[in-house]
């Protein structure tokens, strides 16, 4: 049996082949743009398993070799730290380390999405792009009619860019407004399209995860955006063994330093995945001004730690409750808060 260690990077991929005793039996570098030539290496090998860090681009890879290797791994980047953390770093060495480190079986996995998951997080990912550009545009026309003294509450309906046409401003300024108008009924049109195939593609879900939506569609101002990605980023949730990893993923676990006996309680890592931070933090702040029992929890840890580190707490909570109803299906109740 053969062991590849396989680096990849966007345009060239370096592979380093050893056997059980760790020797090197060849090594090689391919351009990304000769997918047959890379096929036809592997494909001469013999009986291989191979090893690919979990890069942004590996899935083409992936879908070539899997139905020539014995066996494929997807490497965790960051567990990798003899690679990471290495001062003589090349690409020769990173392929010859994994294709080591396979031999050995110590290779720390990777989670890999399944295709329906893979498809889900690019629908979200995709629409929270759109959601960034939209708000983005916003922002600059409240800015300019500001210099007006021209803001109002519903600027973004459709009273309200009736409303901006009326305005009195300099030319340059109406050029910018209508050029930001533009974009922003181009976000709005985009933000709908989006949103009909996230419904439907809800729709065809398997059971398994309409009870995790059900589930959580019953928690207090969580609503489908929130839904989408909590399902779409953590995938199945069986892979945890445990709501502390849920948090860990969501980097939202506070850390801490002990030295010399004393302990300092750190801030949050703010590792793994930034979108599910993101929309649980935004689900906290919606929870705790619209429900008294989450309120008060958010009070009480406002008094002793402040404004930002409480919220932050209250969506930690959360997902933990989240996680819990996930597992067992169950609809909210509020003594799970």
């Amino acid at each position: 049996m053969l062991f590849v260690g396989i680096d990849l990077h966007k345009k060239t991929i370096m592979l380093c082949v050893v056997n059980q005793a760790r020797e090197i039996k060849e090594r090689k570098q391919f351009h990304c743009c000769h997918p047959e030539q890379i096929r036809s290496f592997f494909a001469a090998l013999g009986p291989f398993q191979a090893v690919v860090e979990a890069t942004a681009s590996y899935e083409w890879l992936w879908e070539m070799l899997e139905p020539l290797a014995e066996r494929l791994v997807l490497a965790h980047p960051k567990k990798l730290r003899v690679i990471a953390e290495s001062t003589r770093k090349s690409d020769k060495l990173d392929a010859k380390v994994l294709a080591e480190f396979l031999a050995l079986d110590m290779i720390p996995e990777a989670y890999r999405p399944t295709p329906r998951q893979r498809q889900h997080r690019r629908l979200v990912r995709h629409r929270y792009y759109i959601s960034r550009g939209l708000r983005g545009v916003k922002n600059k026309m409240r800015r300019l009619v500001s210099d007006y003294n021209a803001d109002r509450p519903d600027l973004f309906t459709e009273a309200g860019q009736e409303y901006l046409d009326q305005v009195a401003v300099s030319p340059a300024d109406r050029f910018v407004l209508q050029q930001l108008q533009q974009r922003f009924q181009y976000y709005r049109v985009q933000m709908r399209d989006v949103d009909k195939a996230l419904a439907e593609f809800a729709r065809k879900a398997p059971l398994a995860e309409a009870e995790a939506r059900a589930a959580l569609e019953s928690i207090p101002q969580v609503g489908p955006a929130t839904v989408d990605v909590v399902i779409s980023e953590l995938g199945d949730i069986r892979r945890f063994s445990s709501a502390k990893q849920v948090v860990a993923y969501a980097g939202l676990a506070p850390g801490q330093r002990e030295s010399a006996g004393k302990s300092k309680d750190l801030g949050i890592s703010k590792e793994g995945s930034r979108l599910l931070r993101w929309i649980m933090v935004e689900a906290a702040w919606r929870l705790v001004y619209h429900s008294r029992r989450w309120g008060l929890a958010f009070e009480k840890l406002r008094t002793r730690r402040g404004k930002k580190k409480a919220v932050v707490a209250i969506a930690r909570r959360l997902l933990g409750v989240m996680v819990a109803l996930m597992r067992s299906g169950q609809r909210y109740r509020l003594a799970q808060a």
